[in-house]
């Protein structure tokens, strides 16, 4: 008896929305049965995502994707292929080997979204602590180089400077007037 080596494949099944919410696992069982007429082993199958398709297939407009993987011999994925066509449950498949995906992502997307989402929450977190600690001293320098005010009740610095000359030119305006005023009266007398 010949021992037939099974390799980890991946596969995407694109199934009916309404019919998926309607009888999940009755759609579940046909790609378990698809699977097992292959004499492929499940290893993870979970609902990947439900989107709008980017066009009517077989006048449906929505699909639920179903990400599964399983081991089995490579030349049982022609059957597999075959026996989704022939099925009135999935609409289409995509089957590919993960001989060149890295095995965290393959670990990854076996745990499943909420395993992921978890693990992206941590990674944002982490990443939000070293931008933060990245900039805490850079404000702290900012803050050795700007002016210091004399009094918090005053304005800044920069303010009453450009404040302070204008009241001394608006004084100097009218003192100059009344002198051109009274040169005036004295010319003309």
């Amino acid at each position: 008896m010949e021992t037939v080596a099974k390799r980890l494949y991946e596969g995407m099944f694109l199934v009916d929305s309404a019919q998926a919410a309607a009888d999940w696992e009755g759609t579940l069982s046909v790609i378990n049965n698809i699977l097992q007429r292959a004499d492929a082993e499940v290893v993870s199958m979970r609902k990947w995502q439900e989107r709008k398709l980017a066009y009517d297939i077989d006048h449906k407009s929505r699909g639920t994707y179903i990400l599964c993987y399983f081991n089995a011999a490579g030349e049982r994925i022609a059957g597999i292929e075959k026996d989704v066509l022939l099925s009135e449950k999935v609409m289409r498949v995509l089957i590919l080997g993960t001989e060149k995906r890295p095995a965290e992502m393959i670990e990854a997307d076996i745990k499943g979204e909420e395993a992921m989402a978890a693990e992206a929450a941590e990674a944002k977190a982490e990443a939000e602590r070293a931008a933060a600690a990245a900039a805490a001293p850079a404000p702290a320098a900012e803050k050795a180089d700007e002016p210091k005010p004399a009094d918090e009740g005053t304005a800044e610095p920069e303010k009453a400077g450009d404040d302070a000359p204008e009241p001394a030119a608006e004084a100097a305006a009218p003192a100059e007037t009344e002198t051109d005023a009274e040169e005036t009266e004295k010319a003309a007398e």
